[in-house]
């Protein structure tokens, strides 16, 4: 059985497959360019191929334009490349995602990217594949996160939107507009009031509807006439660099509100002064992280971007062979536009 690093090994534009000639989600340009999802980090621009999951060719050809030489896979089927045998996974992060597989000579190596176990129905659900080396994300690799029940963190938007109604507050709802807003906007009671979107979020609401995924109604801001609109009964939803500019003076008495995992911990929300702060990340948190190793059976387990020192110190006191893989992005970051960590 051939040894782990003949497969895969770090260079500096990130994993590399030397017997398959390709990358995976390497952060500099490439030849041939394997991504696990469209989130910047990770479906980095200026590569000449890409291969990735057929679920996310309407997201990943809006983030890359049409100039990008996308090519698509269907999850659960494989192809050979160069002699090395190449599959996709769910992996429940956003609408797309997946894990990588990657075999050779009977040795496995699966790249989970980003991945999250908690139920999302804009996304497929996240699948364990069994393998001989885990690649695995630390995000929020630290044993004091864990995340609530999804649906108690909808309640608690749709009372704070309410809230918000009765005091004449217009209700801004900051989110990655990559997937957590779509996970928002199909989980909150529509019912409530009218929805408007920030353009970031607009613009990939029609790649989530194009897939499939069914949101409610909602309305670009910049098509209404902000003087005619009752914003007080609105709820806008917007990536996190909306605020504090100019854009958002057109609501008037504003309450601010973020959804991330990085909520957990209360003095978080304080430093981003938001009126409120909610609990739903698109990462594992410290149990499922836990479980998910377990599950892929892997004698050999990489941590990845996050608290990846932790990890590994913990999963070698468990006995396991565990080891950090440094990579350029370290998911400790609050999200934002182009850092994607909640």
């Amino acid at each position: 059985m051939a040894p782990s690093n003949d497969l895969l090994t770090m260079t500096p534009k990130g994993l590399f497959c030397e017997q398959g000639n390709f990358y995976v989600d390497p952060w500099r340009a490439v030849d041939h360019a394997v991504i696990t999802h469209a989130h910047a980090d990770h479906a980095r621009w200026g590569s000449k191929k890409y291969l990735a999951a057929d679920t996310s060719a309407e997201v990943l050809r809006i983030r890359m334009g049409e100039k990008a030489d996308l090519r698509f896979q269907p999850l659960g089927q494989s192809q050979t490349i160069n002699g090395v045998r190449v599959t996709f996974y769910p992996a429940g992060h956003i609408l797309g995602s997946a894990q990588v597989k990657i075999e050779k000579a009977g040795y496995s190596i699966v790249v989970s990217g980003d991945y999250k176990r908690n139920s999302d129905p804009t996304c497929q659900p996240f699948e364990p594949v069994r393998c001989n080396t885990f690649i695995t994300e630390s995000t929020f690799g630290l044993p004091i996160y864990r995340w609530p029940d999804p649906q108690t963190v909808f309640d608690g938007i749709n009372q704070w939107w309410k809230s918000n109604q009765g005091s004449g507050k217009t209700s801004i709802l900051l989110a990655y507009s990559l997937g957590k807003a779509q996970r928002l906007l199909s989980g909150i009671d529509a019912s409530i009031g009218p929805i408007y979107t920030h353009g970031a979020v607009e613009k990939l609401n029609a790649g989530y509807r194009e897939a499939g995924v069914a949101l409610p109604e909602t309305t670009f801001v910049g098509e209404v006439d902000p003087k005619e609109i009752d914003w007080s009964q609105s709820l806008v939803v917007a990536p996190p660099s909306a605020v504090g500019g100019p854009w958002a003076k057109k609501f008037g008495k504003l309450s601010v509100a973020m959804a991330s995992g990085w909520m957990q911990i209360r003095g978080t929300r304080r430093r981003r002064s938001m009126d409120a702060g909610f609990i739903l990340s698109d990462h594992v948190d410290w149990a499922d992280l836990m479980q998910t190793i377990h599950e892929t059976e892997a004698e050999n387990i990489w941590v990845t971007h996050g608290y990846s020192d932790v990890v590994v110190r913990y999963l070698r006191e468990q006995g396991f062979n565990a080891k950090v893989v440094e990579t350029e992005f370290t998911g400790e970051q609050l999200e934002g536009d182009t850092e994607p960590a909640s």
